[in-house]
């Protein structure tokens, strides 16, 4: 990646395309291992902000029910939670899971392919940075399955990390293994987002390093175009 205000500080290395559920299998043994440490940092202040905001979305919208994939330890389902929606966090590590139910978050072992919830039972959806690892191979299924939890006009808050189209496992990672990710840049999200989702916000975050996330509020359109 040559551009210094994208996600150029993981560098990926490419790999053959890897399935959802090795991914998600991955992420599973690496978040395990890393959850306790993961929970007792708790949530970094630009990420809360960008809570606050959707929140305030929410309270306007009269929404009820939220869902949120790649929970973690479960501070922002918790946060949810606190302000009186019915919430539930969905994770693949159940260690996570753990904490999140430590918190008082109605939670369970799974992901955005496998879960248990009914098709347009959600009002809401979050998501913070879990959907960059989910593969470009992958993500139209993973996008039609929430388009299908949502209800009509239902509310989708993501936040991932891009700037640049590159996606492999980071050679650098802490975690183990290390994690597969999938980085994109604003015009192929925008072009991946548009047959299920109308922006209604998008925002580019940076650090003042090399972190580039981009941050959505999303809505669920009517019929889905693909």
């Amino acid at each position: 990646m040559s551009d210094p205000t994208s996600s150029a500080h993981y560098v990926l290395t490419p790999t053959d395309a890897m399935r959802y559920n090795e991914v998600v299998t991955r992420l599973r043994t690496a978040y395990d291992q890393s959850a306790a440490q993961r929970n007792a940092r708790g949530r970094q202040p630009w990420k809360a902000a960008l809570r606050d905001a959707f929140a305030a979305r929410l309270r306007q919208a009269g929404a009820t029910r939220l869902v949120e994939f790649g929970a973690g330890p479960g501070y922002d389902s918790a946060f949810f939670h606190e302000m009186g929606l019915s919430v539930v966090a969905i994770d693949p590590s159940p260690e996570m899971v753990r904490f999140c139910r430590e918190k008082g978050v109605a939670s369970y072992v799974g992901d955005y392919l496998h879960h248990h919830e009914p098709d347009g039972s959600a009002d809401a959806l979050w998501a913070m940075n879990s959907l960059l690892h989910v593969s470009n191979e992958a993500l139209p299924d993973v996008l039609w399955a929430l388009h299908r939890l949502l209800r009509p006009d239902g509310l989708f808050f993501l936040c991932v990390y891009g700037g640049d189209d590159e996606e492999g496992l980071s050679p650098f990672d802490h975690h183990q293994p290390p994690r597969f990710f999938s980085f994109r840049s604003d015009e192929t999200l925008r072009a991946m987002l548009a047959p299920y989702f109308e922006i209604v916000e998008f925002t580019i975050l940076n650090d003042g390093t090399s972190e580039r996330s981009q941050a959505l509020t999303l809505r669920r359109r009517g019929e889905a175009t693909e």
